[in-house]
């Protein structure tokens, strides 16, 4: 496996608006928009997809801060990106079925013509985001210390500690480690 890292957006950069397609049966169908979470305490704008095992590696740790989260006023929003010509098993209707499986209770998106992950400047699956209230980045970087086949128990430790930070109105550590999965699956560049 090719490990890309994430491109580190500038902190305090706001998050750009975008309306795209959800995916997710378990999530109100239709298109969602970012301005749909500006009453959140947080937003996580994860971009993942199907396919990566590095995102597979984490699915259900996701999920399961998705859950833990939403009751502390944080929201999470999955995008992916990925060109669905290239990489068929990251089409909607695969990724529907992904969201079902894994018990997804947030939206995944699909960014058919790659401008949101554009204009986020996101590189890898996952490339993780932390927005506050204010929708300005406090937190980009890894879920956590693991990666496929490296032992580390998955935890999300590293967006947990930024999570909670943000939560207590206390400061964010700026030692914040970039996020390490596949390239995106950009349109015609044969990656």
């Amino acid at each position: 496996m090719a490990e890309t890292p994430s491109n580190m957006l500038e902190l305090g950069t706001r998050a750009p608006d975008f309306t795209l397609p959800n995916t997710n049966p378990n999530f109100p169908s239709g298109n969602t928009s970012l301005t749909d979470f500006e009453q959140s305490r947080g937003v996580v704008i994860a971009f993942i997809c199907n396919h990566c095992p590095y995102v597979i590696h984490i699915k259900e740790a996701i999920s399961d801060y998705a859950r833990e989260y939403a009751g502390k006023g944080i929201s999470v929003i999955a995008i992916s990106a990925n060109d669905v010509v290239s990489h068929p098993q990251d089409g909607p209707d695969k990724m529907a079925s992904d969201a079902v499986r894994h018990g997804y209770i947030f939206p995944y998106l699909y960014d058919e013509t790659q401008a949101v992950a554009k204009v986020y400047d996101a590189a890898c699956t996952p490339d993780i985001y932390l927005f506050d209230s204010d929708l300005k980045l406090v937190y980009r970087g890894q879920f956590d210390s693991s990666r496929p086949g490296n032992q580390i128990p998955v935890t999300g430790e590293d967006l947990r500690n930024a999570s909670e930070a943000l939560l207590a109105g206390a400061a964010i550590s700026l030692d914040q480690i970039p996020s390490v999965g596949c390239n995106i699956k950009w349109r015609n560049s044969g990656s």
